[in-house]
């Protein structure tokens, strides 16, 4: 059984053996060695852009579920032992987009076999930082066909929660240079040759996949939180809405 050591005690999974569901994918087929496995566990997303102020929310989610008693294990975007240090040597050699695509989509299918999946099996709360809603944004407004995208990513399985911070590029431009006092090549955009001017280039690229998130709410079921408020503010909404579907989820599964 997996666990989890947090503040010099072990917490196992043992309050979450009891809520038992099948796996469910986003595509029809998903990894068909992995379909009819149950998992014990639940499975929240947030996503956003850089900046967003993501790490912030996971970590306050993370350290409130676990004083709840709660088992947590985070994941996110190249965190694979296998595949992270190739991305990183990718984007540093410029390599062509679709094989960009393909590096991210093999870096989550790693995670979910190996950590994501085992975690929830054993009534872990997975929190990822972003997931494959950021990949196929980012490649979509690079020109990626929409429908390839999809289906690249149909081995994923469903999250049952995901959280979209949704701020304003004007405010995200101030963040972005408050944490790193600079801009990113490739969060502004500016592999797209949108604009010569690099500040410009980040409002429009960030205003693009604003554009594609809002596509994937409605497809995906995305739940769109105002990143523009306080962090406070922002906490309290997402850590209602986690423990009303952790409740639920519960009492489902002792009745």
């Amino acid at each position: 059984m997996l666990s989890k050591k947090v503040s010099n005690k072990v917490i196992t999974s043992d309050n979450h053996k009891d809520i038992s569901k099948k796996i469910r994918f986003i595509g029809k087929t998903g990894i068909k060695y992995l379909k009819d496995t149950e998992i014990n566990g639940s499975f929240i997303v947030i996503e956003g852009p850089d900046a967003s102020g993501r790490s912030t929310q996971i970590q306050k989610i993370t350290e409130k579920l676990e004083a709840d008693g709660h088992a947590v294990v985070n994941t996110g975007l190249k965190r694979s032992d296998l595949i992270s240090k190739g991305i990183i040597e990718a984007k540093r050699n410029y390599v062509g987009r679709r094989t960009m695509a393909l590096y991210y989509a093999a870096d989550f299918a790693d995670q979910l076999e190996n950590k994501i999946i085992p975690a929830l099996k054993a009534g872990f709360v997975v929190i990822s930082d972003r997931y494959i809603y950021t990949l196929i944004a980012r490649s979509s407004v690079r020109g990626i066909d929409k429908n390839w995208l999809h289906q690249l990513h149909s081995f994923a399985i469903k999250p049952d929660l995901i959280f979209y911070l949704n701020v304003d590029p004007y405010n995200l431009i101030h963040r972005v240079f408050k944490k790193n006092k600079a801009l990113d090549y490739y969060e502004s955009g500016a592999d797209l040759g949108i604009s010569s001017d690099i500040f410009d280039s980040f409002i429009k690229y960030q205003y693009l996949l604003k554009k594609e998130f809002s596509i994937m709410q409605r497809k995906y079921g995305l739940i769109d939180i105002n990143g523009d408020k306080d962090i406070n503010d922002i906490y309290e909404e997402i850590q209602t809405k986690i423990s009303d579907f952790l409740n639920c989820a519960k009492n489902i599964g002792t009745n």
